[in-house]
């Protein structure tokens, strides 16, 4: 079925339609993200936790980030999942329609950067489409295909892991979504000065 059709009188939240005024600005800053999801299909499983930071002028804003741990209960419940990572976590804790309101507006326009960002942008997609809002209309940026395009390397995907390495980053002990969107970041910028990108 045509989706458009369905969206031509919508009303959308008040929220969403902030969102979508802040696009017709130039973007001023990147937002580096990375979510952490139950499974690997947009339609079936649910983001479990988020997280991003501003980069502007060639520089990671650790001060202007976000990172929360969205309270999926039911989902985990129905899929016999065990919830110990929510209450283990030091992460502010959000219900999903909480967090992703605030995660809009803290991305505003910003051109989005992840690593393989079109999952990213689907699973955030999928959680928009739940709170009767529209896709993400940002600009984004994979550091994967930047590497490969960088070193001329179209038969084979990269790791967040093995670019780390590559460029020599650390590895931590601690599996964050805030702190891949860290080592993204910091990715980011080594092949962002390579590319010429501004």
């Amino acid at each position: 079925m045509l989706d458009w059709i369905k969206n031509i009188n919508k009303e959308y939240p008040e929220f969403w339609k902030e969102y979508l005024t802040k696009l017709e600005a130039k973007p001023t800053k990147y937002v580096v993200l990375s979510t952490e999801t139950s499974g690997l299909n947009p339609n079936k499983d649910v983001i479990l936790s988020l997280g991003a930071f501003s980069v502007i002028d060639d520089s990671i804003v650790i001060k202007e980030n976000f990172e929360a741990v969205l309270l999926q209960y039911k989902f985990l419940e129905e899929h016999g999942i065990s919830n110990e990572f929510i209450i283990e976590s030091k992460m502010n804790k959000m219900p999903e329609a909480e967090a992703l309101e605030a995660f809009i507006n803290f991305i505003g326009n910003a051109v989005l950067v992840g690593h393989h960002i079109n999952f990213d942008i689907e699973m955030l997609n999928a959680a928009l489409e739940r709170l009767d809002c529209g896709r993400l209309k940002n600009e984004a940026l994979d550091i994967d295909v930047m590497y490969r395009k960088l070193t001329d390397i179209n038969d084979k995907q990269f790791s967040l892991n093995d670019l780390c390495e590559i460029y020599k980053i650390p590895k931590s002990d601690r599996n964050s979504s805030a702190e891949d969107a860290y080592k993204i970041g910091l990715l980011f910028l080594k092949l962002k000065s390579r590319l010429g990108i501004r």
